[in-house]
């Protein structure tokens, strides 16, 4: 599991494994305590409690990427709480049975890590920088890293152990390339004509009164912590800036540039080595006598650069071979090198021009690297203060004043905006998420919010209307619409349980679609990866029982379009393994063992929860809805 995530994470997924491993600061539950202010658990596994704060911290792994997708945020954070429950469970299981992992094993994974390389090795910088971002000792990220790993292991015990036999993977292919005949029409839905009367909108209306809805608005105010800005602010001198600039002089310098011509002798089916060696050898003697564009146009195997007298252009490191480049880089100017081999034959090189190394002049990049410096800096600073502002924004829950005169910081506000949609910086989904938990509607300040890698910003509620119902007149053309639609539904869902039950009466199927006009098609050896009918009808033929006693199995179908299908199940055809799939055995195998040992695992962890020590405490009312 992690094994398999360190090798396969890339880039930004490595980072999110991180994040699930290291989980961000959030913003505690403040009703959770006693009358003592004792902080009350939510839950516990034997020794072990969960407070609001764990389960936080948990729903934030996943919370940001799930907000404005309309998910319950206390469905979520209950889940949240299970896995957590799981997580220890398995955990102490483990720790009981003594499996350990040892130092240079942890180390080993840590240093792996995708998000720890630069130019593939282990960056030590990275490391610290996350251990800082996360607010975690290198002892507890290590911790938890050896708890991940031993639960790990206790999984592979399982997971590696499962087999599936010839007998296991022979049922498999029996059902997955199974073939079945069927014939079917479809009843397709017809617009209803006849409109609805008043007393029929009227009563939709007050039986739907939660559909025709405004929906729920808020405004908030916010503090917002930008890089940008903070840059602006750093204070630069001259002798600062002189310092940075010889510090990157080497960003500002033109290295030598040589503008080089060749002439090549290539070796083929037809030329060898030593008859293009001997080529090159005669060649390098003409040029005492002849201009090397006048031998490079006559004799050169390089048509391109033939016509140009053998120009190159000017030579950039790391394009060609290695003994070209050896070679070109040792020739002064106007010298001619030795036949130089390479991949293509032999290569009599001239250096026809160079440019001296070139440094750009303070003055000339003066404007460039104040703003290198000023981003450098305001870098350095802009975690510390995202630290601090997710502090403060913590320890004083009920307002943004506190925060903005510490960190100098103006607090701005937006207009209305709902969970869908919002304008300015409610336009960001994470943003709208944020403002519609619980935390926030209760009137604390939000966790912090990370708006790409230069921003961070904490809102807190500062206007709310909850959803209300819209007038009659205001939706009644609507109510209209769907009436009308779920009349002409019904209708079709009628017409098809009155062709059922004469099917089910043994009248014919030929019979009934002439009768109801409807066009009868069928279908020879349908498998579950044709392409003759559309995907939801297609799984619910390969779902119906087989045919009984000669007699085909009917059902009907509804479609996304509100068409209703007529089916008639007339034959099946048990699957047998193609010759390709018994060349993939073996995988196939290993696939359908891999399926057994995840069912195992999940067992063996229900087992685990079913025998443990485990406490939840009873859900409060949600506040927000009272």
């Amino acid at each position: 599991m992690l094994t398999k995530i360190r090798e396969k994470s890339q880039g930004v997924f490595s980072w999110v494994i991180l994040i699930a491993i290291c989980i961000p600061f959030a913003l505690w539950g403040i009703n959770n305590y006693d009358d003592n202010g004792r902080e009350v658990a939510l839950a516990s596994v034997g020794d072990k409690d969960f407070f609001q704060r764990d389960v936080n911290k948990a729903y934030d792994q996943f919370s940001q990427s799930l907000r404005g997708l309309g998910l319950d945020e206390q469905l979520l954070k209950q889940q949240a709480l299970q896995k957590l429950i799981k997580d220890e469970v398995l955990l102490q299981y483990v720790q009981a049975r003594g499996l350990v992992v040892t130092d240079e094993t942890i180390r080993e994974f840590i240093a792996k890590l995708d998000y720890f390389q630069t130019e593939g090795r282990f960056d030590e910088e990275k490391y610290k920088s996350l251990l800082a971002s996360q607010r975690l000792s290198s002892a507890e990220f290590v911790n938890r890293i050896k708890k991940a790993l031993m639960m790990e292991q206790f999984q592979n015990s399982i997971l590696q152990t499962s087999i599936a036999t010839d007998y296991d993977v022979e049922g498999f292919f029996k059902i997955q390339n199974q073939q079945r005949d069927v014939e079917y029409m479809t009843i397709t839905l017809t617009p209803a004509t006849a409109q609805p009367t008043k007393e029929e909108i009227e009563a939709y209306y007050r039986q739907h009164q939660d559909i025709f809805q405004a929906p729920e608005q808020m405004s908030v105010e916010y503090v917002e912590l930008s890089l940008a800005e903070l840059a602006k602010k750093i204070i630069v001198t001259d002798e600062k800036l002189q310092a940075f600039y010889q510090e990157q002089k080497d960003q500002y310098t033109l290295p030598e540039r040589r503008k080089i011509s060749h002439i090549l002798f290539a070796v083929n089916d037809k030329v060898t080595e030593q008859l293009a060696l001997e080529k090159a050898q005669k060649a390098k003697q003409v040029l005492a006598s002849k201009a090397f564009a006048s031998v490079a146009a006559d004799q050169s195997d390089d048509k391109v650069t033939a016509k140009l007298g053998g120009d190159l252009g000017l030579f950039n490191v790391g394009v060609m071979e290695k003994s070209f480049e050896d070679a070109a880089m040792k020739l002064r100017l106007n010298e001619v090198s030795e036949p130089v081999k390479s991949a293509f034959g032999y290569h009599l090189i001239k250096v026809t021009e160079l440019l001296p190394v070139e440094i750009k002049a303070f003055d000339t990049v003066k404007e460039d690297l104040l703003k290198a410096y000023q981003k450098v800096q305001a870098e350095n600073a802009f975690y510390a203060e995202a630290e601090r502002l997710t502090e403060l924004s913590y320890q004083n829950p009920d307002n943004l004043h506190t925060v903005a005169e510490s960190l100098g910081l103006t607090i701005q506000k937006t207009m209305l905006f709902t969970k869908d949609s919002g304008e300015g910086v409610a336009a960001d989904p994470k943003v709208r998420g944020a403002a519609f938990t619980d935390e926030v509607l209760q009137g604390n300040n939000s966790a912090a919010i990370e708006l790409g890698a230069d921003k961070v910003i904490v809102l807190r509620l500062l206007d709310h209307k909850p959803a209300a119902s819209k007038e009659l007149s205001a939706v009644t053309q609507e109510i209209v619409t769907v009436i009308l639609n779920e009349k002409a539904k019904q209708a079709v869902l009628e017409k098809a349980k009155q062709v059922l039950a004469r099917l089910d009466a043994n009248e014919s199927l030929v019979k009934l679609a002439e009768e109801n006009k409807l066009n009868l098609k069928s279908l020879k050896s349908l498998t579950r990866r044709s392409t003759e009918v559309e995907l939801p009808l297609r799984e619910a033929i390969f779902k119906a029982a087989k045919p009984l006693a000669n007699k085909p199995s009917i059902f009907s179908v509804p479609m996304a379009n509100g068409d209703q299908v007529i089916l008639s199940l007339n034959k099946v055809t048990e699957g047998v393994m193609s010759n390709d799939e018994k060349k993939q055995l073996e995988v196939a195998k290993k696939n359908i063992a891999n399926t057994f040992a995840q069912e195992e695992f999940n067992a063996v962890l229900s087992s685990l929860e079913a025998s443990a020590d485990i406490k939840i405490k009873p859900a409060a009312p949600n506040k927000a809805s009272e």
